[in-house]
């Protein structure tokens, strides 16, 4: 009876104990917010994520608020602010993050429909155009994306150097255009002649989805196909965008965070299939050293802009 008593008062301890821990972190986090890259235009990523973070907040108990950034730095320099407790990074972002002192841990990965974990950086070009291969395009427009895009910047340097291009010397201009979505317009537009993005699949790609979204229209309003368009260049895999929290978050609610995003294809799987079309499979862990090789990769970029300057 003696040991049945003390069993019972070591489990209600122990519940107690956790009960005051989760207060805690809630008391010292009532809220919390949530940055995602700016991989399309701003109106895109809120109709995407909003779902989610309203299953978010209910999960853990706690208002989170999602910020969609301007640029991939806002993001980084948000979470080395302390401003910015999760984030949804690019591969390249995140691997710079870590690479300048930010203290901040992947905890999940996207995880494609295949269950692969990586994607690709893709060249396109307008069918229409005369252009079947990169070395075509000399003097004319390259559209990339943001200087910290894994597949909208830093792949494609590092397979433009490996085929022995120097994209400001082959190329009249190098256009930064802010976002996926922007480059695939700037493209339709005729502002660049090859426009980077990314790619998982033929039928999952930035360029599907806004095709699925009527976004892509050529001058007189047609709307565009996937056949009006062509891939000249596709890089090797790149590993699939992290979600990362600060280090330095209490541990239950990293924990709780951790498990609100791996429980959250089951407990809201709408919220869940909004985010990627339907497309991907739950998210799985993810460690920092996941990232080691695109941390050399920035480091191999990093390099080429040292050589260039």
């Amino acid at each position: 009876m003696i040991n049945r008593r003390l069993v019972l008062a070591s489990i209600a301890s122990v519940a107690f104990a956790a009960s005051a821990s989760a207060e805690d972190w809630k008391a010292k986090y009532p809220e919390i917010t949530f940055a995602v890259v700016p991989a399309e235009n701003a109106s895109g990523v809120s109709d995407r994520y909003t779902p989610f973070v309203n299953y978010l907040s209910k999960e853990l108990g706690i208002k989170v608020n999602l910020r969609v950034a301007n640029d991939y730095a806002a993001v980084i320099e948000g979470q080395r602010a302390g401003n910015i407790q999760v984030a949804y990074y690019g591969p390249a972002s995140f691997a710079r993050a870590r690479l300048t002192g930010v203290k901040t841990d992947a905890f999940v990965i996207d995880v494609n429909s295949d269950g692969s974990k990586g994607y690709y950086s893709v060249f396109y070009v307008l069918a229409k155009s005369p252009y079947q291969k990169l070395e075509d395009l000399k003097g004319k427009n390259l559209g990339l994306v943001d200087p910290n895009s894994t597949s909208g910047n830093n792949m494609p340097r590092f397979k433009m150097e490996q085929m022995g291009v120097d994209p400001d010397k082959f190329f009249s201009q190098v256009v930064f255009t802010g976002s996926h979505e922007n480059a695939v317009l700037a493209l339709v537009q005729g502002t660049v002649d090859v426009a980077a993005n990314w790619w998982n699949a033929d039928d999952d790609s930035n360029l599907t989805r806004m095709l699925n979204k009527n976004m892509v229209k050529s001058s007189d309003g047609t709307l565009l196909k996937k056949e009006d368009f062509r891939i000249i260049v596709k890089s090797d895999l790149i590993i699939n965008s992290p979600y990362a929290y600060l280090s330095d978050l209490p541990d239950d609610m990293k924990t709780a965070i951790k498990q609100a995003f791996l429980d959250a294809a089951k407990k809201d799987s709408e919220a869940y299939k909004k985010l990627s079309d339907g497309k991907n499979q739950p998210w799985q862990t993810i460690t920092n050293e996941d990232y080691n090789k695109t941390i050399d990769l920035i480091k191999f970029v990093d390099s080429l802009r040292k050589k260039a300057s």
